[in-house]
């Protein structure tokens, strides 16, 4: 036979583990200094003006 497992027990490991994973998205997400965000927006506002410089007469091409 298997062995006896305690279902509360294991229903809060998993949430600590999801809790955990999701603690850990958190921090990469906000736990940034504001020059590392500052450079994030203006890599990713120097792409946007860049691609916006390939449209053909101001919308997309078909």
């Amino acid at each position: 036979m298997g062995d006896v497992v305690n279902l509360k027990r294991f229903k809060k490991r998993t949430e600590r583990e999801a809790s955990a994973k999701q603690a850990d998205a958190n921090r990469t997400r906000f736990g940034r200094t504001k020059s590392e965000r500052v450079l994030d927006e203006q890599r990713s506002s120097r792409a946007k003006d860049l691609l916006d410089q390939h449209r053909i007469d101001g919308e997309d091409a078909p």
